[in-house]
């Protein structure tokens, strides 16, 4: 098998670059016996491949050649049939399963082992090796003759390293000494063979040769060996003393040890010791002020608040686990409570003492003060009480209950307090406001602040229309009758009325704000949310309007309220329970004085509320002033109402001309005034609301008059109306009423074109009616120059119609149309002169028309009027001239 290995290395490996590791003859399982062989090789190059070679011997002559080649990277199953027997079949899975006998089972193992080495080293690829015992993967198996064919190639595949070039060049040299080496490769090894025993020979012979030197090592041997006991001896003697030092140097690293302990328990003690004196010791001085210390000087007050803060840091210290076990700690603690309750009743008794004293103090009422009308300041209180604050807020965080027990008494007897203040506030602002007009006091009956509105309301249920020599008695009876008046002297009443009502707002909402600003100072609700203090019950009032709510909400609520500010807004209720009132009676008495003051009162109460929400939608002043403005505009709606309802049952009078309606007139005064009061006002969508509901209810009512008037002509009453309203609309530019503007221009303009046409068929009565059927019979088909044959239209028929109208006759018919419209229109309006410009226009229209008509329907007669265009000119001036 050698020389088979050799030739195979020579012939077919070497040429390719290859080297022979491992070799089986081998058969294939099952069919007719062929030899071949089953070779494991590898590259000499870098990369390194490993292969599977099957080598069969040529059929021609006696050389080998490769017949198939498989790389072991494709190798994925070696099964051996079987671990436990000596077994010649195996089997390689390659791409597909090959079934191989070898010629012995010990080459097999051999070949398989080969295949398990080249795997591990240069592939590292797992392969299964099945029915293979783990001792041929572990080691190689060298038995007979498998030693002579693998052995030495394993061993080869174990320590194969490259030759150097110098054994390379010796082993070149030996070759060519040996030129039958590469022929005869056996007999070369013979020789290497014998040179290698010569040469052993010659090393014995060297080494018993050297015998003296030997004994001599051995002797210098043996004298080292006796000193290395003598070192030992004296290291075990130095071993023991230093036993001892040890055992020393132990006692004192645990000395050291316990008194490093004791060290850090002193020093942790001390520091517990020094936490506690720094933190819960308390100065005599602070126990003074805290027992009896001053609470009506400023100094005394500060060593007060300075006192009570030691106090809090010193009960609100964080104290370490244990100490709260200590005896002293347990004593601090019982001092600092009996310090706490007492500072705290102390100044408990002394507050409740100031509140008491102000609720009672009389010297702030407005009794002596009548001619003035402003509220008593409170900020000299309000000032002092400051200084408390921080003590209160001590006293919230420490003793709930003492304050809620003093804010329950600041706000009963500061709601007296402003109760009495307020009253006679309100009882000078309604002297001042009933003195702005004494007629009105005498003619309304005041009594108190309640009652029936009047004014506008009641005199223009009992307006009645006036002949046309009556419009200055219209004029002084609204003057008497009140609101609907311009005069000057209503003027100068609401402007007075309008400054007393801003002049008790703006009282109010300095005083409410102040208030509200101290409250939350001094009882220090601005932070976190607190527990609401008990209050008064929610009470509500009956007002004009119905059962108004005051906010504070029932009962059953009032606990769910954990804002401060909700609880800023309860006090303030209490506190300030009768503004609401003292207001909607102010507010009633006004509007009973005249009914047009709600106007100024919706436009200053809407400005203060809209300052007030801007301050903060949530506070009291906004939302009283806010349910105060429900009631003004409340007010207002039913001014207008009363306006509108006026207007719906007036009557006129069957013997007198109408004229400009009052409740006309009276529209334009209300825009008037409207327009002077809301300019820039944030309600202004109100009263464009009131102006489309009344403008609406003056258009409907004016048709109605005009419908019923039997002296005065519809177009009359219908022309000069609405000339007025389009002539008040234009000048006041009101935009929400333009298209009621052009409305009202639309009505003035056809109802004068009515007006005109209809008038002006009186002057030439005949002759309108010949030239109807002229116009009649040309409808109905006939041609026009056929009319002159018509019996009843023929030119002699024409001719006697023209006759009866001479220019004298035309001229003394205009003058008595003249007149005719004199007396219809009134002089308020001024529409004489555009009315008879308008008959002027139309009637030379008419004439126009007529001799259109002659020349279409008498072509060729000659036949004319007795009168011309310049005729009519001159008749029209003359007449306006003469009156």
């Amino acid at each position: 098998m050698t020389a088979i290995k050799h030739a195979l290395q020579r012939d077919i490996f070497t040429p390719n670059d290859e080297r022979l590791l491992g070799i089986v003859n081998v058969c294939k399982a099952g069919k007719k016996k062929k030899n071949c062989f089953l070779c494991a090789t590898v590259t000499t190059e870098r990369p390194i491949q490993v292969k599977v070679v099957k080598v069969k011997k040529s059929d021609k002559g006696d050389f080998y050649k490769r017949q198939q080649t498989w790389e072991l990277r494709d190798l994925t199953e070696v099964d051996a049939k079987d671990a436990s027997k000596e077994n010649p079949e195996f089997d390689l899975h390659f791409e597909k399963v090959y079934r191989w006998v070898a010629s012995s089972a010990a080459e097999k193992n051999s070949f398989i082992s080969c295949i398990w080495k080249l795997n591990q080293r240069y592939l590292r690829k797992k392969v299964e090796f099945v029915n293979v015992s783990s001792q041929l993967l572990e080691e190689s198996v060298p038995s007979g003759e498998s030693q002579s064919v693998a052995g030495g190639d394993e061993d080869a595949l174990d320590d194969y390293q490259e030759l150097s070039t110098r054994e390379e060049q010796d082993i070149e040299s030996m070759m060519e000494m040996c030129e039958y080496a590469v022929s005869n490769a056996e007999g070369f090894a013979e020789q290497l063979s014998r040179e290698l025993q010569v040469l052993d020979g010659a090393n014995i012979q060297s080494i018993m040769a050297s015998e003296k030197q030997v004994n001599i090592l051995m002797q210098l041997l043996d004298e080292a060996l006796g000193e290395v006991d003598t070192i030992e001896g004296k290291l075990s003697s130095y071993e023991e003393m230093l036993q001892s030092v040890k055992e020393q140097m132990d006692q004192i690293s645990q000395s050291n040890r316990l008194i490093q302990i004791s060290n850090t328990n002193n020093v942790k003690l001390l520091d517990e010791i020094q936490f506690l004196v720094n933190y819960m010791d308390l100065s005599k001085g602070h126990i003074r002020a805290l027992q009896e210390g001053d609470l009506t000087s400023p100094k005394g007050i500060e060593a007060c608040i300075n006192a009570s803060e030691a106090l809090s840091q010193c009960m609100n210290v964080a104290l370490r686990p244990g100490h709260e076990k200590l005896t002293a700690v347990t004593q601090q603690h019982l001092l600092f409570a009996e310090l706490r309750d007492t500072f705290a009743r102390r100044l408990t008794n002394h507050l409740n003492n100031v509140f008491v004293h102000q609720g009672h103090d009389q010297s702030s009422t407005l009794s002596q003060h009548t001619a003035e009308l402003s509220l008593p300041k409170h900020s000299p209180l309000h000032r002092d009480l400051l200084r408390y604050s921080k003590l209160m807020e001590w006293l919230k965080n420490t003793h709930r209950e003492k304050y809620e027990g003093l804010s329950r008494t600041y706000v009963d007897y500061m709601s007296r307090l402003y109760e009495r203040e307020i009253k006679d506030f309100f009882e000078v602002a309604k002297i001042k406001m009933a003195g702005t007009t004494k007629e009105a006091k005498g003619k309304f009956g005041l009594h108190g602040s309640s009652g029936k509105l009047t004014g506008s309301t009641s005199s223009l249920n009992k307006l009645t229309v006036q002949g046309s020599n009556s419009r200055r008695s219209q004029s002084s009876s609204l003057l008497d009758m009140g609101n609907m008046s311009a005069s000057d002297l209503d003027v100068a009443d609401r402007t007075k009325f309008d400054k007393i009502f801003e002049q008790v707002l703006s009282e109010l909402e300095p005083l409410c704000l102040a208030e509200q600003d101290f409250i939350s100072k001094f009882f220090k609700l601005q932070q976190h949310p607190a527990v609401m203090p008990p209050l008064a019950q929610p009470e509500t009032e009956e007002t004009d309007g119905g059962m108004l709510s005051k906010t504070a909400p029932p009962p059953e609520h009032r606990q769910s309220l954990s804002s401060e500010k909700d609880v800023v807004r309860l006090m303030m209720n209490k506190i300030f329970q009768s503004i609401e009132t003292e207001l909607n009676s102010l507010i009633a008495l006004g509007d009973k004085i005249d009914s047009f003051n709600s106007l100024y009162m919706l436009v200053k109460m809407s400005h203060h509320v809209w300052t007030a929400e801007n301050v903060d939608p949530a506070s009291y002043l906004s939302t009283t002033l806010g349910n105060v403005l429900v009631t003004v505009k409340r007010n207002f709606d039913k001014c207008i109402s009363a306006q509108i309802r006026q207007m719906e049952e007036v009557k006129i009078s069957k013997k007198s001309k109408v004229g400009i309606l009052l409740f006309v007139t009276g529209f334009e005064e209300f825009a008037e005034l409207a327009e002077t009061i809301f300019r820039n006002a944030e309600r202004r969508g109100d009263l464009d609301k009131a102006y489309v509901k009344l403008i609406r209810a003056v258009f409907v009512n004016v048709e109605k008059v005009a419908n019923e008037s039997q002296k005065t002509p519809r177009d009359v009453v219908m022309m000069e109306n609405f000339h007025h309203i389009f002539s008040t609309l234009s000048r006041l530019k009101i935009s929400c009423l333009e298209a009621e503007r052009r409305e009202a221009k639309h009505k003035y303009t056809d109802h004068l074109q009515s007006y005109v046409i209809n008038s002006l068929g009186q002057p030439l009565e005949k002759l309108n009616h010949f030239f109807e059927g002229v116009e009649a019979r040309v409808a109905q088909g006939v041609r026009e120059e056929e009319v002159s044959y018509q019996l009843a239209f023929n030119k002699q028929e024409l001719r006697k119609v023209i006759k009866e109208y001479p220019g004298k006759e035309v001229k003394k018919g205009l003058d008595n149309l003249y007149k005719k419209v004199d007396k219809h229109l009134c002089e308020e309006e001024s529409l004489l002169q555009v009315v008879w410009h308008s008959m002027q226009d139309e009637f030379i229209r008419q004439y126009k028309h007529f001799e259109d008509l002659i020349g279409r329907c008498y072509p060729g007669s000659g036949i004319t009027m007795e009168f011309t265009i310049q005729d009519m000119l001159e008749y029209f001036s003359s007449i306006a001239q003469s009156h």
